[in-house]
């Protein structure tokens, strides 16, 4: 995750880092990918229940999915007694749509009780005034909706749903009348590339306090579409130049600016923040720096799917990336498991990322880049990041 805002407001988050270092239970969400907590945020899948069909989906959910094999509310609550022991920082409910399950506001207020952070991703379709209160009487503190363009004919398009947009859009508005943090999300594709400074004015307009762009990954039915949608070199280059203009415009109370997916990105930052002479350089390398190696799959971030499944991240959902399954061992135990061979690799990929990336100046910093889309590729957990935008011979420092 690449935090822009954060890294160009560097003094005042490594001043608010630095004040909650030692209090980890109370440290806003925020800050904890630069807390230095080894715990991870996990994202759990809820459902692969979705009543839309979007085409760059990286779980495959749609209508067709249905409840069969998921976690019953009994073994869900059990779960979060094991999260909560472990002290972990923040849930993710996502899916599928989450909204969907009818259990979800018994776990939200049950993660509260357990003194667990939680958090939203959803469509934004169902989100109405009353879900919207629901929201905030659970105790989740942040709604992100996702948003793939700044038109309905764009996003419908996406999300395959007539309709959507505007039923997303005035998701923005229910939020804000019960008083819900919420944010955008948006998947950049060639399909959208153009609308995104259009996003961005839009975000603001409808009280955005995030603007969260991912970068397509080759994984569940993103995976069919991944050639004809993944950006190229240029393109993501533009796109993130774009972002870093806006987030220096756009006040950092007013909306923060952050990119996922691709570990490289900070080196694109760090480049436009070294040309432009910012008083925060050093600030946003020690940031960075304490991320160790950028990627936080099988580290600070961890994935757990409607049936139980364990995996490093929510992108590395293949057989190849299987950690367990807490039905058989708890959570806890999966994830502090040494043996683990899946966790092994993420955890030492510095040491093992093999070609350009090898070579490169910017490995401690990346680490390597994104390394389902090098398995994707070449079937090598150790490969290059296919995605790497940075010149090719990845010593480049011209953007």
């Amino acid at each position: 995750m690449n935090r822009i805002t954060q890294c160009l407001n560097g003094k005042g988050t490594v001043s608010a880092v630095m004040k909650h270092r030692h209090g980890a239970d109370a440290i806003p969400s925020r800050y904890l990918a630069f807390s230095g907590i080894c715990r991870p945020v996990v994202f759990w899948n809820l459902t692969d229940r979705c009543n839309l069909s979007c085409t760059h989906c990286y779980s495959s959910s749609g209508p067709a999915c249905g409840s069969g094999g998921e976690l019953t509310t009994a073994e869900a609550r059990a779960f979060i007694d094991d999260l909560a022991a472990s002290k972990i920082p923040l849930v993710i409910f996502t899916g599928g749509e989450p909204l969907i399950r009818p259990d979800i506001w018994e776990l939200a207020g049950y993660c509260k009780k357990q003194g667990i952070k939680t958090a939203l991703s959803t469509n934004g379709t169902l989100l109405t005034d009353q879900v919207a209160g629901q929201i905030m009487s659970s105790g989740i503190e942040y709604a992100g909706i996702s948003l793939d363009g700044a038109t309905a004919a764009t996003h419908d398009r996406f999300r395959d749903t007539p309709g959507a947009f505007d039923k997303a859009v005035a998701a923005f508005a229910c939020c804000r009348k019960a008083g819900v943090r919420c944010g955008v999300r948006v998947t950049l594709t060639r399909e959208n590339r153009e609308e995104l400074g259009a996003l961005v004015d839009l975000a603001r307009n409808i009280g955005a306090a995030r603007f969260c762009l991912y970068w397509l990954v080759p994984c569940g039915r993103g995976s069919d579409a991944y050639e004809r949608l993944q950006l190229s070199a240029p393109e993501v280059t533009r796109a993130l130049s774009l972002l870093y203009r806006k987030a220096k415009e756009i006040p950092a109370e007013e909306m923060e600016f952050l990119t996922v997916d691709a570990p490289q990105d900070c080196i694109h930052l760090l480049q436009s923040m070294e040309r432009d002479g910012s008083p925060d350089i050093q600030d946003a390398r020690e940031l960075l720096a304490s991320l160790n190696g950028g990627c936080s799959a099988g580290e600070r971030v961890a994935n757990v799917d409607s049936r139980g499944n364990v995996y490093p991240c929510q992108f590395a959902r293949s057989p190849a990336f299987l950690i367990g399954n807490i039905r058989d061992r708890p959570f806890s135990s999966l994830w502090n498991d040494d043996a683990s061979h899946v966790l092994a690799r993420f955890r030492k990929k510095p040491t093992e990322i093999r070609g350009k990336c090898r070579s490169c100046t910017y490995l401690p910093l990346c680490g390597g880049g994104c390394r389902v889309r090098a398995y994707a590729r070449s079937g090598d957990f150790a490969g290059e990041d296919p995605f790497c935008y940075v010149g090719n011979s990845h010593n480049d420092r011209t953007v």
